[in-house]
């Protein structure tokens, strides 16, 4: 008798927490996987734009070989880009990851603005596909960004807060997700892919 007398103070605190958790603690894995299944989708569609430039890059150096700095540096930075093993629970991984794709963003910028100095690249069929192909891509970068920083703040929650974390960490052993933070040099935005070419349509007639 004495030895649960013992015992029971040393029990009572984690069979109360996890009571206290059960009615949100169920909701920690489908978060989880809510959350990983968000960032699925931001590291396809960065795929998706990686998978576009030799193209691009191809299609460019047609009409613009001389062009080789530019050239060079979106060839390099989507190598970097795509080079890299992420986890959303480290913080570090996760900057490095952002940083990555930052600069890549900054070189597709330059890559982009090249079209103004070449006309015929300009009304290239090819390249304008390309264009529109990048354009859209950017777009759902964005979307899935911000769908995974949402997923990723429903899970926080439920795992930093009181009596959650406790059950989290006790039966899932959960750890807080990263956020996706866009870098200064990629500041949140997709580089600008203009399609307003102000002599493309006089090119084409």
């Amino acid at each position: 008798m004495s030895l649960l007398r013992r015992l029971s103070p040393a029990l009572l605190v984690p069979v109360a927490a996890v009571s206290l958790a059960g009615c949100g603690i169920n909701q920690i894995p489908a978060a989880e996987e809510n959350a990983k299944a968000r960032w699925a989708d931001v590291q396809n569609e960065y795929q998706r734009r990686a998978d576009l430039i030799p193209n691009l890059v191809a299609t460019v150096k047609g009409y613009a070989s001389h062009e080789k700095d530019v050239l060079t540096a979106v060839t390099e930075a989507r190598a970097k880009a795509t080079s890299m093993n992420v986890s959303v629970d480290n913080p570090d991984s996760m900057k490095q990851f952002a940083e990555a794709q930052g600069r890549l963003s900054m070189a597709l910028g330059r890559l982009m603005s090249v079209r103004e100095q070449y006309p015929q690249l300009q009304a290239d069929q090819n390249f304008l596909a390309l264009q529109a192909q990048l354009e859209g891509t950017e777009n759902r970068i964005t979307i899935a960004r911000r769908d995974y920083n949402e997923a990723v703040q429903s899970y926080n929650t439920l795992v930093r807060t009181f009596p959650n974390a406790i059950g989290a960490k006790i039966f899932y052993g959960a750890k807080p997700m990263t956020p996706y933070e866009a870098t200064a040099t990629n500041a949140q935005a997709a580089p600008t892919v203009s399609f307003d070419a102000p002599d493309s349509a006089s090119q084409k007639k």
